[in-house]
């Protein structure tokens, strides 16, 4: 998937990366304020999320629950300092329970991501429309 988009977009594009996704683990990369978090606000409501959903930057994960009883789960490592704040957390055990983990800022806990998470970019495009790349 390499496409354009701007907001009016975004419930396709959360749809398109939901049923294009061979793994519930999504790595989202790009700059700061190129819209990660907007991209997976979108993605927690095409999937039923009941709750508010807001950046977990100081919690490092935040919890959603969806209309069917799934669990989401919304991570955001800017702030941690070493991946071993990552595995005090009990990371695994969120990667491998086979429900949907949403990463803001992967880069920083590269060696610990698996190997078959879906790679999201995003860049921010002169027009004002964001590029994503699946």
């Amino acid at each position: 998937m390499n496409n354009n988009y701007s907001l009016e977009n975004l419930p396709k594009i959360a749809l398109e990366i939901i049923s294009s996704s061979e793994n519930k683990i999504l790595l989202f990369y790009g700059q700061m304020g190129v819209g990660k978090t907007t991209l997976i606000k979108e993605i927690c409501k095409q999937l039923g999320v009941l709750d508010t959903i807001s950046s977990p930057t100081f919690s490092l994960v935040n919890e959603y629950q969806t209309k069917t009883n799934e669990k989401v789960y919304h991570f955001d490592f800017y702030r941690i300092e070493d991946e071993e704040e990552a595995l005090d957390m009990g990371i695994d055990d969120y990667f491998y329970n086979n429900e949907w983990c949403l990463i803001e800022w992967p880069e920083n806990i590269e060696n610990l991501l698996p190997l078959d998470a879906v790679k999201i970019e995003l860049t921010m495009l002169e027009n004002g429309q964001r590029n994503i790349q699946l």
